[in-house]
């Protein structure tokens, strides 16, 4: 490494994203994604809508609950 860097023309943010738009992934248990994959091959769906439409189901269900 360098002793010194010459900083003076660079750009702030350039290469930084707003946090928003990062995704962290989820990981199932290798038997809910078997599961899960047979319903969205059934549907002709990909695994995420699949999970996604579950998990928008539970949500409205413990909202109605509040």
């Amino acid at each position: 490494m360098r002793e010194q860097y010459d900083f003076s023309k660079g750009k702030r943010g350039v290469y930084s994203r707003d946090i928003k738009d990062l995704h962290f992934p989820v990981y199932l248990d290798p038997q809910l994604e078997e599961y899960y994959k047979k319903i969205a091959l059934k549907k002709n769906k990909d695994l995420s809508s699949i999970i996604n439409s579950i998990l928008q189901k539970e949500m409205e269900l413990h909202d109605s609950l509040l």
